[in-house]
């Protein structure tokens, strides 16, 4: 896989807490990531839920997507954990910020679905970081929608990002509401989170 330049992004994220990064990788891997999704069968995905551990719920009026939680045991989704993991270093080496280690799953939003207002991680509650969110759907217009919104802390909107292939968002887990609008087409990203290494008797990221 190849990447971009990150360093001016890494800027962008340090002064405002997010970063929307065009063409992040090569064309040629955005359509196997594609194309690996769309091949995958119903009983690979499961319902997204909202919450952790024992508060863990599914609600399809807050959420809709499917996901399926990618794994390095697998080679079409460990090239990518691979790609994630080199860009982990790079931030840890220019920014300081002690990401220990990043989890990351596939998520599929059919025609029509969406996930309402949320943030990431709680503050304090939480080992989840920085929040990534790599597109796949090739051809993607305006009239499609299925646009992320981050907010600001007034409740503006400070961002709208159209899920274009290739595109990689980064923002801080814990500072910015936003949630994703319906779409009209099949949409397909790679959702994940660096994390800090709050481990309690070895599990790391434990439930409070």
């Amino acid at each position: 896989m190849q990447t971009i330049n990150l360093l001016p992004h890494l800027d962008h994220l340090v002064q405002h807490g997010y970063a929307i990064v065009p063409d992040f990788i090569d064309p040629a891997t955005i359509t196997e990531l594609y194309h690996y999704a769309q091949q995958l069968s119903p009983t690979d995905w499961q319902q997204a839920g909202i919450g952790r551990a024992d508060q863990y719920t599914t609600n399809t009026a807050v959420r809709q997507d499917k996901i399926r939680w990618l794994s390095p045991e697998i080679a079409s989704e460990a090239a990518y954990l691979t790609v994630m993991n080199e860009l982990r270093l790079l931030i840890n080496y220019e920014l300081f910020m002690g990401l220990f280690d990043y989890e990351c799953h596939l998520a599929h939003y059919p025609p029509g679905a969406f996930y309402r207002k949320h943030v990431d991680a709680f503050k304090g509650r939480s080992n989840r970081i920085l929040t990534s969110v790599l597109y796949l759907n090739p051809d993607w217009q305006a009239n499609d929608g299925g646009e992320l919104v981050i907010y600001a802390d007034d409740g503006s909107s400070l961002a709208t990002v159209l899920p274009q292939a290739g595109k990689l968002v980064l923002f801080l887990s814990e500072r910015f509401v936003h949630e994703v609008l319906p779409g009209q087409r099949d949409r397909f990203s790679i959702t994940g989170w660096f994390r800090h290494n709050n481990s309690i008797g070895g599990v790391i990221d434990p439930s409070h």
